[in-house]
């Protein structure tokens, strides 16, 4: 059993394979962390030795005990304005004004298999790969009842966390902060590790000492954001890849997130996770629930490639889904960096042909197929062929390709809108601004107002007719700005502050209508590249375009940050043209090729036949289909164990020096999809 519960003791005790998680309700009925770590096989209450510390107050339950403090004791979910003066975990307002939460043990129910969460990506496992326990809390004086759900997947040494809040009243409750995580580590030193960014520069991996304090990470821009990425690494100072111990929390979610963590007066650290209370307000009505998001969590003590282990099978295996979830990805050809808007039938049949001629598996027409679409001033939301464009339409143009032994995708911006577009014109109100207020543009667009059903239904459906109306075997889905101006008008004004988070929900509504009505297509997601680069959109789209920097040497860097917790199935990396058209920069087609194995691999550019100066053809342009027979994505669990041969920057290696040209082999299990295609010039 993974789960065991001494009920003299009150003890919980969850364990993996290798590692074990353990908390106590105590007399009071609070409910104690007592360890995350590796396996020790007893009670760890006895490291929870606390003195009486100055200014850290005593819940009126322990009498003159002075040494008994919400304030100093470690906690599994520590609420809000009852003498707990760290990070809380969750926080709420009464009907009478007060924002006291004191949350103590009522009862607990374990259950085979894994828990799920309405409405929101999570892990999923079967009957006899998990165990879920379910621990029941109270507020001491409102009708507030706190579910917190772990489950244990003992194989992966994974555990998942998640929070379901009740308001078990009769008067409303409102939620100002919901985390789904609170881990207290009650010994130790301790460093972090976040991986921060930019656009076309994202996850870039910074390691510090933790201060006393409190240090955070997060996103406002109601996606999970180029800047900084839902995932953060808790390592003891002498950690490296291969020994040491260290802690992995990753956010099952695509809006604005918030990690704090804090080194109290101690020396303990506090990591809370979750939703961005800063664009976060719910109201619970009578008998409503709310359920915060998942985070999963992870510890090695043996280093960082382990942990990364952990999260890449757990991610590949547990979190995608659908045909592509272990499946041969397609080598494709995107026309982006090859025409941008100015490209017409005769321009994309011509990149076919010579992509077709080297082996490439499907192309991919990118931005400006639709609607009035010549630039990116208009058309956004105009789901319909732009026939002056592509002459016979769509059906002919994906036949004409399939003729050539070739797949076709189409590119989607479905969250956006411009306002000179047909859509803007007939439904103003289904754009996100408030009233009285000029809107915040970016990129000359607006954002649909993805909480609103009526959206919903329309996207759906024209995203729908498109693909039924030719053949199309993948979606690039796109989202090309951050988010501000929240209102809605589906909600009244005491309401709006739901709306960040309705928005996350009505996007994972869409997403699963669609991958679920169209279970043949490829969804690849994409935000300006790895804007929206989370396990929340893993669940619906089994990669994402890494980051819109084709650039070799840039890339390294970014698919590094990127290998701690996402599997290299998951990274769309493409071979693009030089000068880089994002920096300038020339590297060598052999540095591009390799880099760009070091994902799901694709091109960007448009092919053309070089010659060498015998004017016989370049020995570089060599067939795809003979040169790459077995283009496959292997579960780190299926390896020999010997590794793979694969050149590249894969999961087990992962490289220090980031440089262009420093890929190196992989050192043994390895998640990288196996290509050994000979590259062509361009």
């Amino acid at each position: 059993m993974a789960i065991q519960i001494d009920a003299e003791k009150k003890i919980f005790t969850l364990e993996t394979d290798h590692t074990m998680y353990q908390m106590q309700a105590d007399a009071y009925g609070v409910l104690r962390h007592l360890w995350y770590g590796a396996k020790t096989g007893c009670d760890m209450s006895y490291l929870q030795d606390y003195p009486d510390v100055g200014f850290s107050g005593n819940i009126y339950a322990a009498g003159n005990d002075r040494t008994y403090s919400l304030d100093t004791l470690p906690l599994e979910y520590a609420g809000a304005g009852v003498g707990d003066f760290r990070v809380p975990a969750v926080a709420a307002v009464h009907a009478d004004g007060s924002s006291a939460l004191d949350l103590r043990y009522y009862s607990h129910t374990v259950k085979p298999g894994k828990y799920g969460i309405e409405g929101l990506p999570a892990v999923y496992a079967a009957e006899d790969e998990a165990e879920t326990l379910e621990v029941v809390l109270r507020d001491t004086a409102s009708a507030v009842e706190v579910t917190l759900l772990y489950a244990v997947l003992p194989a992966l040494d994974l555990v998942t966390r998640c929070a379901r809040i009740r308001n078990l009243g009769e008067t409303p409750v409102t939620l100002t902060k919901a985390a789904s995580l609170c881990l207290d580590i009650s010994r130790g030193s301790w460093e972090w590790v976040h991986f921060h960014g930019r656009h076309a520069m994202e996850r870039q991996m910074e390691r510090r000492l933790l201060f006393h304090g409190i240090q955070e990470i997060g996103s406002t821009r109601g996606t999970s954001s180029h800047h900084q990425n839902p995932t953060v690494l808790l390592c003891t100072p002498d950690c490296t890849e291969t020994a040491g111990a260290c802690i992995g929390a990753a956010l099952v979610y695509s809006g604005s997130h918030q990690t704090r963590l804090e080194c109290d007066q101690l020396g303990q650290v506090r990591m809370v996770m979750g939703i961005h209370p800063d664009l976060f307000r719910w109201e619970l009505k009578a008998g409503e629930t709310f359920s915060t998001p998942e985070v999963m969590l992870s510890y090695s003590d043996t280093g960082l490639e382990t942990l990364s282990h952990h999260f890449h099978q757990a991610i590949r295996e547990h979190i995608c889904r659908g045909k592509y979830q272990l499946a041969e990805r397609p080598v494709l050809i995107n026309n982006w960096e090859a025409t941008y808007f100015g490209f017409d039938t005769e321009k994309i049949l011509h990149i076919a042909e010579e992509a077709a001629r080297l082996g490439v598996d499907m192309l991919v027409l990118d931005d400006g197929w639709f609607g009035k679409r010549d630039d990116d001033c208009s058309g956004l939301g105009d789901w319909f062929v732009n026939e002056t464009k592509l002459s016979g339409g769509l059906h002919d143009l994906v036949e004409k390709i399939k003729g050539m032994g070739m797949r076709f995708g189409i590119w989607f911006e479905p969250e956006m809108i411009s306002e000179d577009s047909d859509l803007y014109r007939k439904h103003p109100d289904w754009a996100i601004r408030i009233p009285d207020r000029a809107p915040m543009r970016s990129r000359y667009q607006l954002v649909l107002d993805m909480a609103n059903p009526e959206v919903q239904e329309y996207l759906f459906r024209v995203m729908s007719d498109v693909l039924h109306s030719a053949d199309i075997s993948y979606v690039k889905w796109d989202m090309n700005r951050s988010i501000s101006d929240w209102y809605t008008r589906t909600l009244p004004a005491d309401r709006q502050g739901e709306m960040p988070h309705r928005y996350v929900l009505g996007l994972y509504a869409l997403l699963e209508r669609l991958t679920a009505a169209f279970p043949d297509v490829l969804f690849e997601g994409c935000s300006g590249g790895g804007g929206r680069f989370d396990a929340g959109m893993l669940y619906y789209c089994p990669q994402i375009w890494c980051s819109d920097d084709t650039d070799a040497y840039e890339r390294t860097k970014i698919q590094y940050g990127t290998s701690f917790f996402y599997p290299v199935s998951a990274v769309g990396s493409h071979v693009s043209t030089v000068p880089n058209h994002q920096t300038g920069r020339i590297t060598p087609f052999e540095t591009r090729g390799t880099v760009a194995m070091a994902g799901s691999f694709g091109y960007e550019f448009a092919f053309r036949r070089r010659k060498t100066g015998s004017g016989r053809a370049d020995p570089a342009v060599q067939d795809l289909r003979s040169a790459d027979p077995q283009r496959k994505v292997l579960s780190a669990d299926k390896s020999d164990g010997r590794g793979c041969g694969t050149v590249g920057i894969c999961s087990t290696g992962r490289q220090r020096s980031a440089g262009a040209g420093n890929a190196v082999p992989c050192r043994g299990k390895c998640s990288a999809p196996h290509r050994s295609a000979a590259w062509t010039g361009c």
